[in-house]
């Protein structure tokens, strides 16, 4: 069985800046694409980010040239730097990532972390 958690949530002014974590535990597991997912309330969940263990990245066009998702396959980490946000980028924030564990794949989600940009 495979954990996601997540950190580095918080409160931000607009213009600011916030980085995520998210850190994948347990044994035995490989990892496919990891990304991040957000939903603020009254909305559906929508993907922000993805990441393949290779390196290559796709975006949501809200984000782009804002956001910048990375991972290090060697922690099993995949994190999410936020910079110039505004105030529709207040949402709580998933981790997700495909990972074989157990003799199957499955989709793994993290608990959440909030994100708010208020001034």
């Amino acid at each position: 069985q495979a954990h996601l958690v997540e950190s580095g949530g918080g409160l931000v002014q607009p213009g600011g800046s916030l980085r995520l974590s998210c850190a994948a535990s347990g044994s035995s597991f490989s990892i496919n694409t990891m990304g991040w997912y957000r939903q603020a309330p009254g909305k559906q969940r929508e993907v922000v980010a993805t990441i393949t263990p290779g390196g290559r990245t796709n975006y949501a066009d809200s984000v782009k040239g804002r956001f910048t998702i990375s991972r290090d396959n060697a922690k099993n980490t995949v994190y999410l730097q936020m910079d110039s946000l505004k105030f529709e980028d207040t949402a709580v924030y998933y981790c997700n990532a495909g990972i074989f564990s157990g003799s199957r794949w499955a989709d793994y989600w993290g608990q959440g972390t909030q994100v708010t940009v208020s001034s």
